[in-house]
């Protein structure tokens, strides 16, 4: 499949100026993205905040479908949040949980997630179990049957870990949460945009994501998905007069949809590059997207490899983020090295990702996500980076 990756530079004002490999943190938005939150600013500045939602409603309408479309979902499945966490705890704080209930998630859990794992357990006695990993690294399907029982209230994970490139076998977590009657809750946060998702396929009841990452859109942005199985009964930890409605002085309903994970009030600006940003990637096509992802990410981890640096990535399937470690050189000096040379990446740390680090003994390690726009020559000029380390 081919890649019109000029296309994607001259589209992306930031390749003009950086070599950016920080994709899972927050990629650089095409100009379509920017300019579509820059214009509604000034215009909601010339006419006032409620006059230019009110004249924008069918847009608003339109991010839904868009994220609903991406996902292979219905728009009354979609709630729009401030960011991924915001949408991922939605859904988990209106799980009712007592003592004894078992909370079954993966080793490669991301922090956000397991410390309101452990925060619930220490209020109701819930327990938190880590499923284990088979011998490619992924969550270990066998081991999550046999640990399935009727205490199992909740299968939760992450279907890309914020540590490595490993993309976690969810339709296959999916197949076993419908057959035992449980819900699926997945994060999607590093998989969203660079990954195909449908929610037919995953069986997921709840998927969580972001804006700022892979899809390219704005900073305090996400979206959540809850299928009506699930959303049907739970009540949010909280509501607004959004969420719900005040029918009578002491009565409220709450609203059918997903939108009662939402609250009132947003930021329509941020919101629009939302959508711009769905629609753009919509129009690529993910499929593609993927397929280009997952190849320059593998031509990364042998350059690296060839001159020396540890590779950290498992899985059987592996996607764009690559983490490494160079024997004798902290990861923050070698993250400054690169930033040295306008090349853009993170460090994942031990904090991030604590069943995973202590599982695997890992260091603090480089984190160098890439997507669609980087090109061959950007690789190179990292390799070369480290390669003098």
């Amino acid at each position: 499949m081919t890649f019109d990756v000029e296309r994607a530079r001259r589209e992306t004002p930031g390749c003009a100026e950086v070599v950016h490999f920080n994709n899972a943190g927050s990629a650089l938005p095409p100009a379509i993205v920017t300019d579509t939150v820059v214009d509604y600013l000034r215009h909601e500045a010339l006419i006032g905040g409620y006059e230019a939602a009110a004249e924008a409603n069918d847009r608003l309408t339109a991010v839904y479908a868009s994220a609903a479309r991406l996902l292979g979902a219905e728009p009354d499945d979609i709630a729009l949040t401030d960011n991924a966490t915001r949408s991922w705890q939605a859904v988990f704080y209106a799980l009712p949980f007592k003592s004894g209930d078992r909370i079954l998630t993966s080793r490669a859990e991301y922090a956000s997630n397991a410390i309101a794992y452990l925060q619930v357990a220490r209020r109701t006695g819930a327990v938190v179990e880590v499923v284990g990993d088979d011998e490619s690294g992924q969550l270990d399907v066998e081991d999550l049957k046999r640990r399935v029982d009727g205490d199992v209230k909740l299968i939760a994970v992450s279907h890309v870990p914020t540590q490595g490139g490993l993309v976690n076998p969810a339709e296959e977590i999916g197949a076993v949460a419908e057959d035992a009657g449980i819900p699926f809750l997945l994060d999607a946060c590093q998989s969203a945009g660079q990954v195909d998702l449908d929610v037919t396929r995953l069986k997921c009841d709840a998927l969580s994501a972001t804006g700022r990452k892979y899809l390219r859109g704005p900073r305090g942005t996400g979206f959540l998905y809850v299928h009506p199985r699930l959303r049907e009964r739970l009540e949010p930890a909280m509501l607004d007069l959004h969420s719900a409605s005040w029918t009578a002085p002491e009565e409220y309903e709450v609203d059918p949809t997903a939108k009662r994970f939402e609250v009132w009030e947003r930021d329509f600006a941020a919101v629009f590059g939302l959508g711009a940003a769905i629609d753009y990637a919509l129009e690529w096509g993910l499929p593609a997207i993927e397929e280009r992802v997952a190849a320059l990410a593998a031509t990364l981890r042998t350059r690296l490899t060839d001159v020396g640096a540890q590779v950290h990535d498992v899985g059987a399937k592996k996607c764009g983020i690559v983490t490494f470690s160079v024997k004798g050189t902290p990861a923050a000096e070698i993250k400054a090295r690169l930033a040295e040379a306008n090349i853009n990446t993170s460090i994942s740390s031990r904090t991030s990702a604590q069943f995973d680090f202590t599982a695997r003994d890992l260091p603090d390690m480089v984190r160098a996500s890439v997507h669609y726009y980087n090109t061959e020559d950007e690789i190179d000029l990292l390799v070369r980076q480290v390669e003098k380390l």
